[in-house]
C-alpha cells in the first residue's frame, strides 16, 4: 500500500467519501447483509465503501480484502481476475 493510501485512510470518512466522489471510479455495487456495499477504484487501489441504508449512513470504507468470501458477490458481476491482479 502506497503512503497516499495510508494517508486516505487515516482521513475522516466524511472527507475520504468527497475524494473517492471527486476523484474516485464506481465499479459495482453488491448487497451485503445489511450493507449496500460500493466498489470503487481509487489511485490504482480498490476500496469498499459501505453504507448502511437503514441508518442513511457509510458506515465504513476500507481496502478490497482479495481473500474475503464478498469476493464471490463481486466475481458475479465482474471479471474478477481484472480486480485481483
Amino acid at each position: 500500500m502506497s503512503q497516499g493510501m495510508e494517508d486516505f485512510l487515516k482521513l475522516s470518512t466524511s472527507e475520504q467519501t468527497r475524494l473517492l466522489f471527486l476523484d474516485g471510479t464506481f465499479i459495482l455495487s453488491i448487497r451485503y447483509y445489511g450493507y449496500k456495499v460500493n466498489l470503487y477504484l481509487y489511485k490504482n487501489e480498490y476500496l469498499e465503501v459501505f453504507y448502511n441504508h437503514k441508518q442513511d449512513l457509510i458506515e465504513k470504507i476500507q481496502l478490497l480484502d482479495y481473500q474475503h468470501t464478498r469476493m464471490k458477490f463481486y466475481a458475479d458481476q465482474i471479471n474478477i481476475k481484472s480486480v485481483a491482479s
